[in-house]
């Protein structure tokens, strides 16, 4: 069996999200001598496609005149589009239809978790849907003194300033508002949102935080990658996440992994695998965050970041590897019978 990975423009989407998942998907296949492509134009059995361009649509067309079995690795939502580039939320009705459009060429889905599943069923798909997440490779998410003191010296930082990180798109919807109010609130904390996005992509009022209109105890550094990244991961006092949407959130899985204090949003995505005051710390707003924060800076946190560990370890690239493993298995297996 081999399987032809799809990702279109993927020098262009190699910072996102869905970028992280081709390189996940990549080591998840290897882990389990599953043999794959990049390259359309090689022999395979499956098309596993992850992108929704024009070369999308040429790619899925070609492996139905193949006969091939197709599976969409169903990444975005109408909902996780909203609140994010000028006028996203105009045409999200016109972006759903688009992905509806291109969701049903599919004789599979996979969606990172329970929770997108449900919303993609709510278009009225009938495929079948497999929740199966987007996977941590725990091993480079492994506390290192090193790396940690890369991230301090890179923002040259004391060994006992406190530090709050978020990873993520200058969007509205990853709660950017949210994260410069908290940090308004505990000035005597460095409060540090890696990521990256052509400003002029986004309203006018986002540009305005990430420009001038934040304290100073707020940095913008732009997308980081390497030590530095990983060291804030583990290096810093806590994770914070006040996103109001996702499909799953990879930077929480690499949080996890990183045996980091860890405080998302109290959003439908996490029902079922993140429990507040089990793995993670859980608010709804500026007040109950800020909270939140002091409990995860001021009292014992171990026993809720190590159960956050082992919901990481659960998602080890490996595994999600196997569960991959048995759906291309699968929808080749009614594909041939459907053929006879």
């Amino acid at each position: 069996m081999k399987v032809l990975l799809y990702f279109e423009g993927q020098k262009l989407i190699a910072n996102s999200g869905i970028g992280h998942a081709m390189h996940h998907q990549m080591k998840a296949l290897a882990a389990n001598d599953v043999e794959y492509t990049l390259d359309p134009n090689d022999d395979y059995d499956v098309l596993h496609i992850n992108t929704y361009g024009i070369n999308s649509w040429k790619v899925i067309r070609d492996a139905k005149r193949k006969h091939k079995p197709v599976i969409y690795h169903a990444h975005s939502t109408e909902e996780d589009f909203r609140n994010s580039f000028i006028g996203s939320n105009l045409i999200a009705p016109l972006y759903r239809r688009y992905l509806v459009s291109l969701y049903r060429q599919a004789d599979v889905l996979i969606t990172p978790t329970p929770y997108s599943k449900k919303l993609i069923a709510g278009y009225g798909l009938k495929q079948p849907i497999y929740p199966i997440s987007n996977g941590i490779e725990l091993v480079k998410y492994e506390p290192k003194l090193e790396k940690e003191q890369a991230f301090r010296t890179h923002f040259n930082l004391d060994d006992d300033t406190k530090v709050v990180i978020s990873v993520g798109l200058l969007f509205a919807r990853k709660g950017i508002v949210d994260f410069v109010e908290i940090a308004r609130l505990n000035p005597e904390i460095k409060f540090i949102w890696f990521g990256h996005i052509n400003l002029a992509a986004i309203p006018a009022n986002i540009r305005r935080i990430v420009k001038e209109d934040h304290s100073d105890n707020v940095i913008f550094p732009g997308y980081i990658t390497g030590d530095v990244i990983e060291g804030a991961y583990s290096g810093a006092n806590a994770f914070l996440f006040p996103s109001y949407e996702e499909t799953e959130g990879i930077v929480v899985l690499e949080a996890l992994a990183s045996q980091q204090n860890v405080l998302v949003r109290d959003i439908p995505v996490y029902d079922g695998w993140l429990f507040n005051g089990q793995n993670v710390l859980k608010a709804n707003d500026v007040a109950s965050f800020n909270q939140q924060l002091q409990r995860a800076l001021t009292t014992d946190m171990s026993t809720i970041v190590q159960a956050g560990y082992q919901t990481a370890t659960d998602r080890d690239l490996k595994v999600v590897g196997a569960q991959l493993k048995q759906v291309y298995e699968q929808v080749l297996l009614d594909k041939t019978q459907l053929g006879k």
